[in-house]
């Protein structure tokens, strides 16, 4: 299995290239040259083994470059209670009948992207060996508000590595901000941005494709690569928990063997929904891809129309992580769909860049309508869907699960479609207490987040998870915040170059 580029097809790296390099030298992404193939005795088969068994199964479908034990290797050490609470790894609780919560959120800081960033420095440090790449990696992170403690947690002290990651100033919520603030080892570093995400992430992409800065970090024994999910090592761990979900289901006798799903997934920068159109192309049954976005609602606008424009105004929401104007995993997508032409992903993201719009053709519009339905709520609506939650099933989402919830529920309405469904929770609801506490209780409160958090805990049966527990007597270590412009140069003064 190759890789290639979505901006030049004439890329052909391996899988371990990908990784360690993260994103292709002209600005492009990594994607598999083709979607490996999954029969339904298979996923039957995936169903009776474990969790790091079956990412070890589906990594080898992908990442073929790889040994057996190097994979085993990646996965055994990734995928354990010393890394996760639960022994599942993921967990699929049943809301109501027919609806189900896959929880991606036991892992060390709460939320979904652990699923991935607990088994990418596996990856990237197995990749740099293949490649017997002898560079200091540096790990740059654009974040809005998971990803970066989940990469800072994955890459802590790794050796060989270090990893800066930058966030929006008033972007993320108090307690991702102070998982960031706080976070332990000697190769991390955070620093908040005067700006949003996308101004994070437009930031990393041009620092990234900046050939003086590569050579100045050339010229020290340094390299980048990337943390995010432009990184294809970030994103095929997601493959994974959609493939096992629908195994787990086929085992517990909740679907037949062969019976489709709906998959709800509430996205931003829509890499957590890709990895379901993957798991559905490699053969996993899956009637509907919806996509659930916030206020910020550029995806539902794109996938509704076909015109994606991100010249509107930003919100700053209750659901953080998907206050996105820019997409980035969508050029993925729009690759498969017009048949690898990077001719018109060129044209199309470059119009995105000069005018903030591009608009495809007819043949991605019905193919978008195929696989896709989409919708949004606001923030009275996510909070109202929190509540709703509660007192029907007596079970506590956060923020970002909610808005997935409240999406379904109206599709559900306007389409009558009764397809089993599989609801992504991508976090733990004290992640953003404030919000998950005033929907709970119907007021807001002046307390600080950890008197928040136990009120949250006396009115649910969830437990608070020890990390963020252990956070209130924990000292900040990261406390600068710079212009957007500035971004470059605190890089290069950040690794003393």
């Amino acid at each position: 299995m190759f890789y290639k580029s979505t901006r030049n097809s004439e890329v052909k790296v391996s899988s371990a290239q990908a990784i360690t390099q993260g994103i292709s030298v002209e600005g492009g992404l990594f994607v598999p040259e083709s979607i490996p193939s999954l029969s339904l005795d298979e996923i039957k088969s995936i169903g009776e083994m474990k969790y790091a068994d079956r990412a070890a199964y589906i990594f080898s479908k992908y990442l073929t470059d790889f040994t057996e034990a190097e994979i085993r290797y990646c996965t055994d050490n990734a995928y354990s209670t010393k890394n996760f609470e639960t022994e599942s790894i993921s967990e699929i609780a049943h809301l109501f009948d027919g609806t189900y919560m896959l929880e991606l959120w036991h892992g060390p800081t709460c939320a979904f992207k652990d699923m991935a960033l607990q088994i990418l420095p596996y990856f990237l440090t197995t990749s740099a060996k293949k490649i017997k790449l002898d560079k200091k990696i540096v790990i740059l992170v654009a974040t809005s508000g998971d990803t970066g403690k989940a990469a800072l947690e994955g890459f802590k002290d790794v050796e060989g590595t270090s990893i800066l990651v930058f966030y929006p100033e008033d972007g993320v919520s108090p307690m991702q901000k102070r998982q960031m603030k706080t976070q332990e080892g000697g190769n991390v570093g955070v620093c908040a941005i005067k700006g949003n995400f996308d101004d994070c992430q437009n930031g990393v992409k041009s620092i990234f494709t900046d050939n003086d800065v590569k050579k100045q970090l050339d010229d020290n024994g340094m390299m980048f690569s990337s943390a995010n999910s432009i990184n294809w090592g970030r994103l095929v761990p997601q493959v994974v928990y959609y493939v096992s979900a629908y195994a787990e289901l086929v085992k517990d006798g909740e679907i037949e063997l062969g019976e489709k799903i709906n998959i709800v997934v509430p996205t931003g920068n829509f890499g957590n929904i890709l990895a379901a159109y993957y798991a559905k192309h490699m053969g996993v049954p899956v009637n509907k891809l919806i996509c659930a976005s916030n206020i910020n609602n550029v995806l539902t606008d794109f996938i509704n129309t076909g015109i994606y424009d991100r010249n509107r105004k930003f919100y700053a929401t209750v659901s953080p992580s998907m206050d996105i104007l820019i997409s980035s995993n969508l050029e993925r997508l729009l690759y498969i769909m017009t048949g690898d032409n990077d001719a018109l992903i060129n044209e199309w993201f470059g119009k995105l860049a000069s005018e903030g719009r591009y608009e495809v053709n007819d043949d991605v519009k019905k193919k978008l309508k195929a696989e896709f339905a989409a919708g949004f709520c606001d923030d009275a609506s996510t909070k109202q869907a929190i509540s709703d939650v509660y007192k029907k099933y007596s079970y506590t989402c956060d923020t970002h699960t909610a808005v997935a919830v409240k999406v379904y529920n109206d599709y559900k309405a306007e389409t009558g479609d009764t397809t089993k469904t599989v609801i992504a929770s991508t976090a733990s609801p004290y992640k953003f207490s404030a919000a998950v506490l005033e929907a709970l209780t119907g007021g807001m409160s002046d307390i600080d987040e950890y008197e928040m958090v136990d009120q949250i805990a006396a009115l649910s049966d969830i437990p608070v998870p020890a990390a963020l527990a252990g956070l209130k007597n924990k000292p900040d270590r990261f406390n600068d915040t710079i212009e957007k412009k500035d971004q470059k140069q605190y890089v290069l003064d950040t690794l003393g170059i």
